[in-house]
């Protein structure tokens, strides 16, 4: 389908980042059941939460557009969830599992923070104020996502060494 103008475009992406989260939804409840670490694990649950209402601010962002929410099949999302599950499958250490499983959940979170980012300044040049702050809550939890996610990641190598 052609993309004719900006606004087609932010609705291509949104659709993008909206089929990212529920990819990552059921990914994130894959990681939670193999996690050992209770801090990661506990963690990844909370952010399931997050990421299912990120869904939701989406869908508010459609409803402001005057459209039905809609999935455009996002094919980094999916590369990164298939990553993730084989390497939570070639990792027999529990500890060495943790590890992976923290490196995919920052991998997904910088993707996420670069979609949400892109759409943030695309809705903020469209003068869509209700629009950029449900994108910027959805930022604004994976910055925080990744920044945990990031500060784990010594503790959790720690571990395997």
């Amino acid at each position: 389908m052609p993309i004719n103008n900006a606004q087609e475009l932010f609705v291509h992406n949104l659709s993008e980042i909206y089929d990212a989260e529920h990819q990552f939804v059921q990914g994130q409840q894959e990681m939670a059941q193999q996690a050992s670490d209770q801090d990661l694990k506990s963690a990844i649950e909370e952010h399931i939460g997050q990421t299912e209402q990120h869904a939701r601010n989406l869908e508010g962002v459609f409803e402001q557009l005057g459209q039905q929410p809609q999935r455009a099949t996002n094919e980094v999302a999916q590369g990164l969830v298939s990553s993730a599950q084989q390497l939570m499958q070639q990792t027999q250490d529990e500890n060495l599992r943790d590890c992976a499983i923290n490196a995919a959940v920052i991998k997904v979170e910088h993707f996420e923070m670069g979609s949400y980012r892109g759409l943030v300044s695309a809705a903020q040049q469209m003068g869509q104020d209700e629009i950029v702050d449900l994108l910027q809550q959805n930022l604004q939890q994976e910055e925080q996502t990744a920044q945990t996610a990031e500060q784990s990641a010594p503790q959790l190598l720690q571990k395997v060494m």
